[in-house]
């Protein structure tokens, strides 16, 4: 049975943290639904770790959709939330029409978009016709040029006004939050103050629930970024194979008749003559 909003609800009324993690494709989906992970992301973020981009902002609407459906198909149990791309939700219709197509195409149950209270009456017009809304502030990808790559409200003003932009739109539906790159403290006290569950990405350990990236959770680059703890070194155990693999190719020790499939001899003479 598929994760719902209420399930989210109750394990931050009961305490019970949230484990989120990304998945691009069906095989990451597979595993981290077998895994027990809850709520799956298939992240913008997959214009970098699978597309190469430096940036999230390349992605398109078709990207998300390809990807989404490919994660939906893997995930039988987990709550799978798209995000909606760069500007594909600066007006309602267009935040309807991008929503459309990640729910209808792609499958997920939920949207995510960035921004504060700007974007509170396109999460109203959203959740009004049925659209989960998961929202997302702190340092917001899709902003990256303006805001640079740092933790954000460590002043008081700025502080604040992420609170209130947490608590707006909380108000216009939010079912979640997510909270990147920001101050633990301060994460913790937003925490604290919605009623709604946060999703920390490099914002301590007192938000509701966690997010990271599929990538560097397993290690599959030579580095990660400061929030992220490696669980596994994949991508060294994936490189050692594939060198493996292919000395062994040139080696002429693969393969072998075990893998191989063999011809009656009479057929294959017959073939040749």
């Amino acid at each position: 049975m598929r994760t719902t909003l209420l399930d989210l609800r109750r394990m931050k009324k009961a305490g019970r943290r949230i484990p989120m993690l990304t998945a691009y494709d069906y095989a990451s989906a597979k595993i981290a639904d077998r895994a027990g992970v809850p709520m799956l992301l298939v992240g913008d973020s997959l214009g970098m770790v699978v597309q190469g981009h430096d940036s999230t902002l390349p992605v398109s609407l078709d990207d998300m959709v390809r990807h989404a459906a490919a994660v939906v198909r893997g995930a039988e149990s987990a709550l799978v939330v798209g995000d909606l791309p760069f500007l594909t939700y600066t007006s309602k219709d267009d935040a309807i029409a991008a929503a459309r197509r990640l729910m209808q195409e792609g499958g997920v149950q939920a949207v995510k978009l960035e921004g504060g209270r700007h974007v509170v009456p396109i999460v109203q017009h959203l959740v009004q016709f049925g659209v989960p809304v998961m929202a997302h502030l702190g340092f917001t990808p899709q902003s990256q040029h303006q805001l640079g790559v740092r933790v954000q409200a460590k002043e008081a003003a700025c502080a604040k006004r992420l609170l209130e932009d947490a608590l707006a739109l909380e108000a216009a539906g939010a079912f979640a939050l997510v909270l990147e790159l920001v101050p633990a403290p301060l994460a913790e006290a937003v925490s604290k103050r919605l009623r709604i569950p946060t999703i920390g990405i490099g914002a301590g350990a007192g938000c509701d629930g966690q997010v990271q990236v599929w990538h560097d959770l397993l290690g599959l680059f030579e580095t990660s970024p400061r929030h992220a703890k490696r669980y596994a070194e994949i991508g060294a155990a994936i490189e050692t194979a594939i060198r493996a693999y292919a000395a062994d190719v040139e080696g002429e020790r693969f393969p072998t008749k075990a893998q191989s499939a063999g011809m009656d001899a009479d057929e294959l003479a017959r073939a040749l003559a």
